[in-house]
């Protein structure tokens, strides 16, 4: 049964077009996934079919309650950034909507609360239409993509991995139709070379005429209709030549390969020395002291929950305090999301080169990784949206005159093609990486280490991240953690319940429930 329906539906901001589509439908078990670059529509599509955007042209029909779980939640409050989002999903379910449309619901979540919102989504039973840059996450929820492109829908049947998969045939499907085209235009331009030849030549007298038979009446006719005939057929030839549906293949990006500082006295060897260091901040202790080494080249993933020590860890890194030692052969790049690096009165281009000994010719080949193409390098930074500044921000600290990446929350406001193009260059970047994110998929991608900090210990783990996954056993604070979250879930749903029926049973439930949380957490 077809729950929400978009039909012939246009949508314009200021002059732009920025969605038309023809025919969308959501039914009672749709699990679909909304992708495309940032700007493309997405949330404005979740609006519109909300009702608080309205559409330029077409209609929207609703046959169910409709619930949205907004990208930019309520922060006036004292809460963390995983309780406001439980709340917001818990409301949101409480509702008995029949379709729940959810914009980015992972951004600024630990991998706690990520899975937790997975948990709650997977057991809902009506619709989903879900914008996530997580990857990992629309994998596991979802069974059709929507993809945004050019303010068009296209339809892909399967979990987000299939679709990656669909994706990579298109590919494949294109080359050879490049290939085919390419083929018949080289024929068709070798034939018309040749009648144009073979035209040329019958002007003139054929060496084995002589010359009282070239004088014969009729002759010079005969080879002027040749001439003709000839010409006719390259001209019908350069016709088709001009008709020949023309393919543009998608432009292949080279491989990067950067002049990195001391490349030859940093790579496999120990460059930093991490000598019984612990995470005091004022009274508080983040993480009790902790002893292990860093090598040239490795891609290592900081993770843990929010307020860990994830930060506190690569900054005391960056400064070298007490118990951290820095090879003389490491120049570090710091990517931080306040951007302070980038100068908004500066282009594109100008704001990358001012740190970089690369040469322009790769400087501009990074820039088109990440989606900036011929003169979009001239944009002054000030123009640009938040994503396209994060962007800037991220290929200014990657060419820059450095060997090691630490890179504080690098996917957040990414789009998924932006975080493709991020992870290509970090793989084929020579130089050591320290990451913090919660992004599950960049880190399977990337990270050959895993460091990890949660319940003041700092584990280390050699290998990547499937197999810290496959080797991670469940202990009593992991136990005690789920506890947790099961009682944050029933805290969310008593307060739904207060809103709505006020009751003296209700209330005792809710400080009852308070008091277990406060007791789990000391």
């Amino acid at each position: 049964m077809s729950l929400l329906e978009v039909n012939q539906m246009k949508y314009h901001v200021e002059s732009q077009l920025l969605l038309d589509i023809k025919k969308l439908e959501v039914h009672q078990t749709d699990r679909i996934g909304l992708v495309g670059r940032n700007g493309s529509g997405k949330t404005s599509l979740l609006n519109i079919m909300m009702g608080k955007l309205s559409p330029n042209q077409g209609s929207v029909t609703r046959r169910a309650r409709v619930e949205l779980i907004p990208q930019l939640k309520r922060m006036n409050t004292t809460k963390s950034g995983g309780e406001v989002t439980q709340e917001y999903i818990q409301q949101a379910l409480n509702s008995h909507a029949g379709v729940l449309l959810v914009d980015e619901p992972t951004t600024n979540l630990d991998t706690i609360h990520i899975e937790w919102v997975e948990k709650k989504l997977q057991a809902w039973q009506g619709a989903l239409v879900i914008v996530s840059h997580d990857r990992a996450f629309l994998d596991a929820l979802c069974t059709t993509i929507w993809e945004v492109t050019e303010g068009k829908i296209n339809e892909y049947k399967g979990h987000y991995s299939d679709y990656t998969e669909q994706k990579d045939i298109e590919k494949q499907q294109e080359q050879l139709a490049v290939e085919k085209y390419e083929r018949e235009k080289r024929q068709l331009e070798e034939a018309i070379r040749q009648k144009e030849e073979q035209a040329q030549r019958a002007t003139k007298k054929p060496k084995n005429l002589s010359s009282s038979e070239a004088r014969i009446k009729g002759t010079k006719t005969y080879y002027a209709n040749q001439q003709k005939k000839l010409q006719k057929t390259a001209t019908a030839m350069k016709t088709r030549l001009e008709n020949l549906d023309k393919v543009n293949q998608t432009k292949e990006i080279p491989p990067i390969k950067m002049n990195l500082p001391n490349e030859d006295t940093f790579k496999n060897r120990i460059i930093l020395r991490v000598e019984e260091v612990d995470g005091k901040v004022g009274s508080r202790l983040l993480w009790e002291k902790a002893h292990f080494y860093v090598r040239g080249g490795e891609k290592i993933a900081v993770i843990g929950p929010n307020g860990s020590g994830k930060t506190t860890f690569i900054k005391k890194m960056i400064n070298q305090d007490l118990g951290i030692t820095l090879s003389p052969s490491v120049n570090i790049g710091y990517f931080a999301q306040n951007l302070t690096i980038l100068d908004k009165e500066k282009s594109i281009l100008e704001n990358v080169k001012e740190t970089s000994k690369q040469n322009e010719t790769l400087i501009r080949t990074v820039l088109a990784r990440m989606r900036f193409f011929d003169d979009d390098v001239y944009k002054p930074v000030n123009v640009l949206s938040g994503g396209e500044r994060v962007k800037v921000a991220l290929s200014k600290v990657f060419l820059s005159h450095v060997n090691m990446l630490v890179l504080d929350e690098p996917t957040n406001y990414l789009d998924i093609e932006s975080l493709e193009a991020l992870e290509m260059l970090l793989k084929e970047y020579e130089g050591t990486v320290i990451f913090i994110t919660h992004d599950r998929q960049f880190i399977r991608e990337i990270a050959t280490r895993i460091i990890k900090i949660e319940n003041g210990t700092i584990t280390d783990f050699e290998g990547s991240y499937e197999e810290y996954q496959e080797a991670k056993i469940p202990d009593e604070k992991d136990i005690q953690q789920d506890d947790l979250l099961l009682l944050e879930t029933k805290i969310s749903e008593i307060l739904s319940r207060l809103s709505v029926e006020p009751s003296e049973a209700l209330e005792k439930e809710f400080q009852t429930l308070l008091k277990k949380k406060q007791n789990l957490e000391n």
